[in-house]
């Protein structure tokens, strides 16, 4: 009884390890996901944008609908879980996030970072006076100088970030 106890948690083990392995090909299927880039802070990050809790949205952006991640935003008495997204409906610039991890994956020690984000679109009072804003800092003295408003959104997208501004990424981002 005690071999075959043995022999269980050796395949047990081997089955385990093949899965968490790098080596482990389940058909050698892989997904590739179009990479994007936002600013947080002054520096670039990448992310991928997975579910949108608005259906144009989603659909203009490839990814799932999931309106359920509406639910986040919270409410009275509810904190959120939810970081904000400056978005230029317009494409005037890349996106502004309001954190990131540092550095990406498990050893991240920015503990407010959250891959789900509350879209706020930025609109220019004079499109003609826009200009590349790198950060929530700058976003918010241009908001307070009255060259942007800002609309908040009740849309939730899931845009975990693969690469985080110091250049440390995801294990298999390339």
């Amino acid at each position: 009884m005690k071999t075959s106890i043995v022999a269980g948690a050796f395949l047990a083990a081997v089955l385990l390890g093949g899965c968490a392995s790098h080596r482990f090909d389940a058909g050698q299927s892989e997904t590739v996901l179009p990479l994007k880039r936002a600013w947080v802070d002054g520096r670039t990050v990448e992310y991928v944008t997975t579910d949108i809790s608005d259906a144009a949205m989603a659909k203009a952006a490839g990814a799932n609908y999931a309106p359920r991640l509406a639910g986040a935003v919270g409410g009275a008495g509810h904190a959120s879980v939810l970081e904000r997204v400056y978005k230029f409906p317009g494409g005037e610039q890349l996106s502004i996030f309001q954190s990131a991890p540092l550095p990406a994956g498990s050893a991240n020690a920015v503990a407010d970072y959250s891959p789900l984000w509350r879209m706020v679109m930025v609109h220019w009072k004079s499109p003609a006076d826009g200009r590349v804003l790198k950060s929530e800092e700058e976003l918010l003295a241009a908001e307070e100088r009255g060259d942007v408003a800002l609309e908040q959104t009740n849309v939730v997208a899931n845009c975990p970030i693969t690469r985080a501004g110091d250049g440390s990424a995801l294990r298999g981002v390339r």
